[in-house]
C-alpha cells in the first residue's frame, strides 16, 4: 500500500515539488455530485471538493481530461468541457452569494449529455464524492482496462452509527466495502481517515494504493481577515459551522450558553452564531433553540449562508468553536486558522492533525472547561486568545495547488 509521507500536522505538511510526469495519464472526473447539487444555494464540504477537482482538471493543459456522470437508468453519460466550465462558473457565483436555490432544470438545461464514450486503457476514472459508491461495481469498466481512484472523505456513519440517519451505517458500509474491494487506488483527506479504513481492508483482504491528501482552503478565507460582517449587534460573538446533527455536539454549546446567561450580565454576554442547516436526530437541540427562554438574542441560528458572508463572519469572530465527537478532516478549523481566527476544538486526533499545535483542545464532554475557555476568549484582554494568535503565526494553511501537486504523480503511478 502506497501512502503519502509528511508531518502529522496538516497545516505544516511537507509537499513534494515534483512536477507531473511527462506523458501524463488521461483523467476522467465523475461530476455526478455537482449535477445533483446544482440547484442548491450553498455547498457542502464534499461539493467543494468535487468543484475543486473539476476546476483543477479544466486548468490542465498537459494531459487529456474529460467529464462524465453516472445516472441511474442511463449509466455513463459524458459532458462537454465548455458546458462544465459554464456549470462551475454559475455554481461558484451562486455559492459565493448564497442565492436562492435554482431549479433542478438548471443543470439539465445547461448540460446536454451524450452516451458515455469508451475510454482508453491508460485512462483513470476519478470519483471524489460518496455519490452512488454503494453501486461502484456497476460504475467500473473493467472491460476497458480503465483504472478507478476513489476519494474517501470519512467512515463516520460506519464507525459511529448512533450519529447517522436510520440505515445510514449500512449504506456507508456498502460504500466502503465496494471502494476497498473494487477501486485501484484510494485518496483520503487525513491520516485519521486512512486509519479508519484499515478494518475494511483487513476484512476484504485487499489493500489498494492509498494517498493522504489534505483538502485545500479557498483563498477567500485568507483574504477575509479584517472585513466587516454586517450586524446591528456590537457584542463579541463565537461561530459554530456545520449541519445541526448529533456528532457536531451543538447541545454542549447551547448548555454552555444557557449556564453563562445565568452568571454574566446581559450587556457582557457574547453571542453564539450557528451556521448550517438543521439535520437529523437533533430533537434536543431544536427544543433548546425553539423553547429555551435564556437563549433568544444570545444564540443566533443563521442557517445556510453564502461563502462571502461566511468568510466575513468567520474573520470577525472571537473564535471558531468545534466541539465535534467525530470528523473526517475538520475543514472549518483550517478555514478559521487561514483567516487568522482562533479555534477552540474537541481533543480528537483528526482535529489535532488539521490544526496542529495552534488551537486550544478540550474534551467534548467537559462542559465546565468549554465555559471557562469561551468566557476567557470573550474578553478583550484574553491571555489565552493572545497566546493562540502567537502560535498561529507559524501555521500554514493547506492549499489546493499543493493537494494536486501531490496527487498527480500518485495518479500517474497507479
Amino acid at each position: 500500500m502506497q501512502t503519502a509521507t509528511g508531518s502529522a500536522e496538516i497545516g505544516t505538511r511537507e509537499v513534494s515539488d515534483r512536477p507531473p510526469m511527462a506523458g501524463s495519464r488521461a483523467l476522467t472526473l465523475d461530476i455526478t455530485r455537482l449535477l445533483s447539487r446544482a440547484h442548491q444555494a450553498t455547498p457542502t464540504g464534499i461539493d467543494r471538493v468535487e468543484l475543486a477537482y473539476a476546476r483543477a482538471l479544466l486548468s490542465m493543459d498537459d494531459r487529456p481530461v474529460s467529464f462524465e456522470a453516472w445516472l441511474p437508468g442511463l449509466g455513463f453519460v459524458s459532458y462537454d468541457r465548455r458546458a462544465v466550465e459554464s456549470l462551475l462558473s454559475r455554481l461558484q457565483a451562486t455559492w459565493i452569494i448564497g442565492g436562492a436555490a435554482r431549479s433542478a432544470r438548471f443543470a439539465r438545461a445547461l448540460l446536454g449529455f451524450r452516451p458515455g464514450r469508451a475510454r482508453g486503457s491508460d485512462n483513470l476514472h476519478l470519483i471524489v464524492s460518496h455519490q452512488h459508491l454503494a453501486d461502484l461495481g456497476r460504475r467500473i469498466r473493467r472491460q476497458d482496462g480503465v483504472r478507478t481512484c476513489v476519494y474517501i472523505h470519512d467512515t463516520i456513519p460506519s464507525d459511529f452509527p448512533e450519529y447517522a440517519r436510520p440505515g445510514g451505517a449500512e449504506t456507508h458500509d456498502r460504500r466502503m466495502r465496494s471502494s476497498v474491494a473494487l477501486a485501484d487506488a484510494l485518496i483520503v483527506n487525513s491520516a485519521a481517515t486512512a486509519r479508519s479504513l484499515e478494518r475494511f481492508m483487513d476484512e476484504a483482504g485487499r489493500r489498494p494504493e492509498l494517498l493522504v491528501a489534505p483538502l485545500g482552503v479557498e483563498p477567500r478565507f485568507q483574504q477575509a481577515h479584517g472585513t466587516c460582517a454586517p450586524s446591528d449587534d456590537a457584542r463579541p460573538y463565537f461561530l459554530c459551522i456545520g449541519t445541526i446533527e448529533p456528532r457536531k455536539n451543538h447541545l454542549l454549546l447551547l448548555q454552555v450558553w444557557r449556564a453563562m446567561a445565568e452568571r454574566i450580565p446581559a450587556e457582557r454576554m457574547p453571542r453564539l452564531i450557528l451556521l448550517g442547516r438543521r439535520g437529523w436526530e437533533n430533537e434536543n437541540v431544536i427544543d433548546m433553540l425553539e423553547r429555551s427562554k435564556a437563549l433568544p438574542g444570545l444564540v443566533v441560528e443563521e442557517g445556510r449562508v453564502g461563502d462571502a458572508r461566511l468568510a466575513a463572519l468567520l474573520a470577525n469572530a472571537r473564535a471558531l468553536l468545534m466541539p465535534s465527537f467525530a470528523e473526517g478532516f475538520g475543514l472549518p478549523v483550517a478555514e478559521a486558522l487561514a483567516a487568522g481566527v482562533p479555534v477552540i476544538a474537541s481533543d480528537i486526533p483528526v482535529l489535532r492533525e488539521t490544526g496542529g499545535c495552534v488551537p486550544d483542545y478540550l474534551d467534548p464532554l467537559d462542559g465546565p472547561a468549554w465555559m471557562r475557555a469561551i468566557g476567557d476568549y470573550a474578553l478583550e484582554n484574553s491571555l489565552a486568545r493572545a497566546a493562540q494568535m502567537l502560535r498561529m503565526a507559524g501555521w500554514k494553511a493547506p492549499a489546493w495547488d499543493e493537494h494536486f501537486r501531490t496527487l498527480l504523480p500518485f495518479l500517474d503511478g497507479i
